[in-house]
């Protein structure tokens, strides 16, 4: 049985440790937060309730805005604008005990404990929560750069790519090929190449364009809710999705932005639209701070997400090896909550509280079929296990999917509520 500590229990469990360190009157503990997506946001929030003004919260983000990775896929279809997947840090900066500092993080001293920003001034810490997302591997995929991007666009990053890739899409003609390249594992988001795949044909579906097809080049072998996105696609766009594993294609040579052509083993197909999604990594920030293992992502402490690298700092999100856990935003959410409440038992002396982990992630088919998996997790074996889960079944009653839709979008209000609110 998975143990889930309630708010307020943890609160009660900090509550005389806090006193003491307000009746100190010395400076604040300084806890700085890089990065302010999905994890950052959450801890830092959180970090700044759970502290009730004992700590000195900061945390580092250049942007102004956060469009969310999740559910851009729904813009793609047509089913949510641009707009709807961005969000402001206001509600953020008002939370009493947090600063947001705008800047972009040139590098991290572990000796010195110190985030040095691009405009020459630094943030001491005394304890350092990382949320640094993924870098993408360009070379990955031969002949793709950033600057054949702005021609086949990945959009695995949300923003100006986004928009790219749903103008790109929309103007593929009636009997045109679009080619995805989907990334080999680890990577962002585990359904999300396929989702992406269902909603590009609901669109082309809308758009009259019934003669366009898909082809999925795919590294791996299996993906995440592989039958029931490959159910889907026969069910909903028969014809329309064509998935290809390494045994059908024999390997990706590479791609010529210039020709827009994707070159395999066994033939050279040229496209309407190009799709790359190349491999990942973690960001650059914690790859340089010597965080990272050969794998390109970092190794962290399963209890308390506490970089396996450096005892004063916790990594969370994409960034690191979080086990059974996939690369999600709940998964970002869920982790820095126990990172913010480790770092906090940290600074004011407080006991440990056991991590309790949990990820959902919801993949809509058209807009009325969407299919979900959900785990909970635990530290156990020196590793984060999966104790629970659920998958969508094959086969289901069109309204349990109807449902899942409901249900999904509640799901998302109510996430970016506990993000940024």
């Amino acid at each position: 049985m998975a143990f889930r500590p309630s708010r307020r229990a943890v609160v009660a469990g900090l509550s005389s440790a806090l006193a003491a360190v307000s009746a100190r009157g010395a400076a604040r503990p300084r806890l700085v937060i890089v990065g302010g997506g999905v994890g950052g946001a959450t801890a830092a929030r959180y970090a700044a309730i759970w502290g009730r003004g004992a700590l000195d919260v900061a945390m580092v983000e250049p942007s102004e805005t956060y469009a969310t990775c999740f559910f851009s896929n729904l813009y793609l279809g047509g089913l949510r604008s641009f707009d709807s997947l961005v969000h402001d840090y206001e509600a953020l900066a008002r939370r009493p005990g947090l600063r947001i500092v705008r800047g972009f993080v040139e590098r991290i001293d572990r000796e010195r404990k110190l985030v040095a920003l691009s405009d020459g001034s630094s943030l001491a810490y005394d304890r350092l929560i990382l949320s640094p997302g993924i870098d993408l591997d360009f070379g990955s995929v031969p002949g793709y750069s950033d600057v054949a991007a702005e021609v086949m666009p990945h959009a695995w990053k949300a923003g100006p790519q986004t928009k790219l890739l749903k103008a790109r899409l929309d103007a593929v003609p009636d009997g045109g090929l679009i080619v995805m390249i989907a990334p080999p594992n680890p990577y962002r988001c585990p359904p999300g190449p396929y989702e992406r795949v269902s909603m590009m044909a609901h669109a082309l579906q809308a758009a009259g364009k019934r003669k366009t097809r898909i082809v999925v080049l795919d590294p791996k072998d299996k993906f995440s809710k592989m039958g029931l996105f490959q159910e889907g696609w026969d069910r909903r766009y028969p014809g329309v999705v064509e998935w290809q594993d390494p045994t059908i294609h024999g390997g990706i040579k590479g791609v010529d932005a210039a020709t827009m052509t994707v070159a395999t083993d066994f033939e050279e197909r040229r496209a309407d639209l190009v799709n790359v999604i190349p491999a990942q990594r973690a960001g650059r920030i914690a790859r340089d701070a010597g965080l990272a293992d050969a794998t390109g992502y970092c190794p962290i402490d399963a209890s308390s997400m506490r970089s396996a690298a450096d005892a004063s700092v916790f990594v969370i999100g994409d960034a690191c090896i979080a086990g059974d856990m996939p690369k999600s935003g709940f998964a970002a959410n869920s982790q820095a909550k126990v990172a913010a409440l480790a770092a906090l038992a940290d600074l004011v002396g407080a006991p440990p509280t056991p991590a309790y982990y949990e990820s959902t992630c919801w993949s809509l088919l058209t807009p009325t079929d969407c299919v979900k998996v959900d785990g909970v997790y635990e530290a156990r074996g020196g590793r984060i296990k999966e104790v629970a889960g659920f998958v969508s079944d094959t086969g289901e009653a069109d309204e349990r999917r109807r449902r899942n839709v409901d249900e999904a979008q509640a799901w998302y209000d109510a996430m970016i509520a506990d993000v940024f609110g």
